[in-house]
């Protein structure tokens, strides 16, 4: 048995909310020294963030839909911001 098992669900929820906001600071530093564009470089950090966690989550066996967060969650957070991202990383209509 896994000790994030024994955790309370609002435990666990944290613990995702600021491992999401550890990756989110991660991806920030990496598009900010890509060599394109800055949005154009977090859509694609944000893709791959995203296949990750489904792979991950996939994994681990977690359900999506529970009470407490997880990783199912977490993708659903890096694919909204990947389509905002999206939005700035195009070039604007003429």
């Amino acid at each position: 048995m896994r000790p994030s098992q024994n955790l309370p669900e609002s435990l666990r929820s944290i613990q995702v909310l600021v491992r999401f906001a550890l990756r989110m600071v991660i991806l920030v530093i990496f598009g900010m020294f890509a060599g394109s564009s800055f949005a154009g470089s977090m859509v694609a950090l944000l893709w791959m963030s995203a296949i990750l966690c489904a792979v991950y989550a996939t994994m681990r066996r977690e359900r999506p839909f529970r009470a407490d967060l997880n990783h199912w969650d977490e993708m659903t957070a890096y694919i909204a911001l990947c389509a905002l991202a999206s939005r700035f990383a195009l070039p604007a209509p003429v």
